[in-house]
Formats: structure tokens, C-alpha cells, sequence
């Protein structure tokens, strides 16, 4: 295939991917991975190293106007930083170990779950919540924005969610994704943060995340320019176009679509790593 139809073609599909991840709160990268692999035939490594370039990219877009807003948690952000950069560190060397057909399967497994959280709404409990000692020694607990003024919340369980980042960051460093569905999980259902505040502080922490497997890709030679290129030029707008949809607008059936696709990406690539064809 002649190289600029290539990256059309690339960039296109990376334009879908970074709408539909900015529509889910996930990114983009749960698309690009199983995008250029299944489609384009793109070896796993270097896709994965395609896709932390743009995750670091988008996410350092968005991550400014959320802190700007009063949504992210910039001290829980950092101090889960530790934790998630590690994990990031440790899937990135562990990448080159692990052969193709394996990171096939539990990329695909990743992408069910990701398709199962994708239609998860979550309510913000509104009941009073003691103090954490160690959220408090660390003065995690914050308020937020509404409508109605800004609402204080309290910060619950930081070492549970301390080591559910770390197992974020291995798949983000491993996979070549944000591992966003890991990291708002940890924040909604262990630490008890606002789901807003949980997803624009899991937006802030993914470019840090993907910027340290990234530099591990990139030592390793597989983060390829001609290929990252046209994915960063496609998936930063696809990312744009979708916060802006996702401002104003009834995302439901678009969230199913996304669950849809990723459930049948994830299935293909579990067998196709199964079967020994990645």
C-alpha cells in the first residue's frame, strides 16, 4: 500500500477512535491498538508505541482546561502518579518480554472490560463520610463544582487505590493505552472521589502514565514516527470534536456503539492471540 493512502487512512480511523474514547472518558487508545493491528496488520509493539504518543497528547489538551474548571484533584493526581509511573515503567520492560499472542489476549480481555465500564453511570453519594488519616495527612480531600456551588468531598482507602494504579500503569505501559477504565475505578468505587472528579483527574495522570512506557518504547526503537504521526494529527481532533459533542449532547446510544465495537475488537484479538495470528 503506497504510504500516504496509509496514513489517510490511519489518521481517519485514529480520528474515530479519539472521538469515541473522548465521548467514553477512556481515550482513544482502547481503538488505535486493535485498529492498526487487525486492520493495518501493524505489529503490537509498534501500535502500542503509536498509541502512547497520542495518549500523551490528548490528554494534555483536555488536562489543562479540567484543572482550569476545578474538576481534577491535582494532590491525588500526583500522589497516585508514583504509583501509576511505576506500574508504566515495569509493563513497558516487561512488553519486550512477553510475546505478541499474550499481550493479544490480555488486550482483548482489557477491552471487554472496557466496553463493560463504558456504559457504567454512577450516581455521587451525597451521605457524610468520616475522614481518611491518611487522606487527611495528605490533604486529599477537595470540593468540586456544580451547578448549585461547589460540593466538598472526601478522600477513602488511598492504599487499595494506591495499588489498583499500579495495575493500571503495568497495563497502560504493557498495552500502549491509558488504562483510563482502571484508574476511574479506582477513584469511583475504592477511593469514593465524584465520578467527574474521578474521570478529568484519571484524564490529568493518563499523559504522565503514557510518557514514561513511552520513553521505554521509544529506547527500544519502536516508536516508529511515520506511524505515530498520522495517528497523533487523527486522534487530537477526533479528541477535540468529541469533548465538544460530549458538552451538549445525548451520548447513550454512541456509548453502546463504542461498547459494541471494542466488545467484537476485544473478541478478535483474544483469538487471533490465541490462535497465534498476532
Amino acid at each position: 500500500m503506497d504510504y500516504w493512502l496509509f496514513a489517510t487512512l490511519v489518521g481517519l480511523g485514529s480520528f474515530v477512535a479519539g472521538f469515541l474514547g473522548a465521548l467514553t472518558g477512556l481515550g482513544g487508545g482502547v481503538v488505535i491498538v486493535p485498529l492498526l493491528t487487525l486492520g493495518f496488520d501493524v505489529d503490537i509493539h509498534y501500535a502500542a508505541g503509536a498509541s502512547l504518543v497520542s495518549v500523551i497528547a490528548t490528554s494534555s489538551g483536555a488536562a489543562a482546561a479540567y484543572v482550569r474548571e476545578g474538576y481534577s484533584n491535582i494532590r491525588v493526581g500526583m500522589v497516585l502518579e508514583i504509583a501509576t509511573t511505576l506500574g508504566a515503567l515495569a509493563g513497558a520492560h516487561l512488553a519486550g518480554l512477553v510475546s505478541t499472542s499474550a499481550i493479544a489476549v490480555v488486550f482483548g480481555g482489557v477491552l471487554i472490560f472496557s466496553a463493560l465500564f463504558s456504559r457504567h453511570t454512577a450516581e455521587d453519594s451525597i451521605a457524610p463520610i468520616a475522614p481518611d488519616r491518611l487522606a487527611t495527612l495528605l490533604k486529599l480531600d477537595s470540593t468540586y463544582p456544580t451547578p448549585a456551588g461547589s460540593v466538598a468531598y472526601r478522600v477513602r482507602r488511598v492504599p487499595l487505590g494506591f495499588a489498583l494504579m499500579g495495575c493500571a500503569g503495568v497495563l497502560s505501559g504493557l498495552l500502549g493505552i491509558g488504562s483510563g477504565a482502571v484508574k476511574v475505578l479506582a477513584m469511583d468505587r475504592a477511593m469514593r472521589l465524584p465520578f467527574k472528579v474521578s474521570t478529568t483527574t484519571s484524564n490529568f495522570m493518563i499523559g504522565v502514565t503514557a510518557a514514561a512506557g513511552a520513553g521505554v518504547y521509544l529506547r527500544r526503537g519502536f516508536v516508529d514516527p511515520a506511524l505515530a504521526m498520522p495517528v497523533l494529527l487523527g486522534v487530537l481532533p477526533g479528541a477535540l470534536a468529541g469533548a465538544r459533542v460530549l458538552g451538549g449532547a445525548k451520548v447513550a446510544i454512541l456509548r453502546l456503539m463504542f461498547a459494541v465495537v471494542i466488545s467484537a475488537l476485544g473478541c478478535e484479538m483474544i483469538y487471533n492471540g490465541w490462535t497465534g495470528r498476532l
